[in-house]
């Protein structure tokens, strides 16, 4: 039987990345994300690697979107054994003072609402299908423990998301419903490649930050979710090799 797993971010990006790499470790998709074209593009890839995908275009911080797309889920395949609750956005950075507080809103509903609405919906199903349990996977990021400079926003959101992943491993339990954090620095992405740009365009800006291939980081994924459901990855690092994050260069 075909492992069902939900990828949400799914059309670009490390979920892309991802959701390619679960498809080739044996999973089928139910593929999320706010654009359809991206997700359906996805989707042609990953029937290319011989596995099913269910494209379900979602905002992540509306509560009955995200409902819908655990409904759509459990309709198609009957069941969800992974959420990789990888949905988020990076605001432009700025200082506190210079911050709108509809920034601060938006992030906080989509990197951390909408990451805490998709792991209910997905604890609600794995407790309730038979067999129960399954795997939740949150996208923690480098920031859940060092932020960049003018990222407060997104930083107090990943920072959060470490919380979230420990009540949940910890209530996930007596459920079977192993619930880990992978914390990403650096994959090669659409919004590292704005970080970058965007400083390259200061005066005397430092260079650009180190990035690796976000392949990596889509193979520790899949490697998570590879376990069995006796054994779990509570948190895992990968980040590119060079880019400053420990101590000082």
């Amino acid at each position: 039987m075909a492992r069902i797993a939900v990828v949400t971010g799914a059309g670009s990006g490390i979920g892309l990345a991802s959701a390619l790499e679960l498809a080739r470790t044996g999973f089928d998709l139910v593929l999320a994300g706010r654009r359809p074209e991206p997700l359906e593009e996805a989707a042609a890839r990953i029937r290319d690697l011989g596995r099913e995908a269910l494209c379900v275009p979602t905002d992540v911080a509306d509560e009955a979107q995200v409902d819908a797309l655990f409904a759509r889920a459990v309709e198609r395949f009957g069941r969800v054994d992974l959420l990789f609750n990888n949905a988020g956005l990076f605001t432009k950075g700025a200082e506190v003072d210079a911050l709108s507080v509809a920034d601060w809103k938006r992030s906080v509903d989509v990197n951390l609402t909408g990451a805490f609405l998709c792991a209910r919906a997905a604890y609600i199903q794995m407790k309730r299908q038979d067999p129960s349990g399954g795997r939740i996977i949150n996208n923690g990021s480098i920031s859940a423990h060092t932020p960049r400079p003018g990222s407060a926003p997104y930083t107090a959101t990943k920072h959060a998301i470490t919380g979230l992943t420990k009540s949940l491993a910890l209530d996930g339990r007596p459920h079977d419903i192993a619930v880990g954090q992978i914390d990403i620095g650096n994959a090669e992405t659409e919004m590292i490649r704005g970080i970058n740009a965007a400083r390259a365009a200061e005066p005397g800006a430092p260079p650009p930050q180190p990035t690796m291939d976000v392949a990596h980081a889509a193979r520790a994924v899949a490697h998570m979710a590879s376990l069995p459901l006796d054994a779990n990855v509570l948190f895992m690092t990968v980040m590119a090799t060079k880019m400053p994050f420990v101590g000082r260069g």
